[in-house]
């Protein structure tokens, strides 16, 4: 059974398979990302065809990412408090359009960091999109290129 929505207290043990396949789902997105970051700068780097409308929506939601160094920490108490559930809820809503918007993915806390058990939160793929749209935007993530280029040589 692999539809979470026919989970059944007598069949509830298939949950921790179906979170596995979760979990397996989103560590491949994540690698997949820092291979293209490895091998793009992030400020050339497009994510989705709605960028433009995704980054525009964060600033207009969150104005605290206008801040370069908001993007680069994220606030992960912050960020899942009641308030802001509620902020990113209205937030991720707006892409409903958008495939898997709500799909569970790995976001990392600092854009400074890899990504590691101690260093990333869960997210969905709507708010990573946002923050890493925004880190891009902002060169945040052209240190994972440079490093890339320079282990190459």
């Amino acid at each position: 059974m692999s539809d979470p929505s026919q989970v059944t207290a007598e069949n509830a043990d298939n949950l921790e398979e179906i979170e596995m396949q979760f979990a397996v789902k989103a560590v491949q997105q994540a690698e997949t990302y820092w291979s293209l970051l490895e091998r793009v700068p992030g400020s050339k780097l497009k994510l989705t065809q709605h960028d433009d409308q995704i980054f525009e929506q964060l600033l207009e939601d969150f104005p605290e990412f206008k801040e370069k160094s908001v993007a680069a920490a994220i606030n992960e108490e912050e960020m899942k408090s009641p308030q802001g559930k509620t902020r990113w809820r209205e937030f991720c809503e707006k892409f409903k359009d958008i495939e898997d918007y709500n799909f569970g993915t790995l976001l990392r806390l600092k854009s400074s960091d890899e990504y590691g058990q101690d260093t990333t939160m869960f997210a969905v793929r709507i708010q990573f999109y946002g923050v890493e749209i925004a880190r891009n935007r902002y060169g945040l993530n052209d240190w994972i290129h440079e490093a890339a280029q320079k282990e190459k040589a």
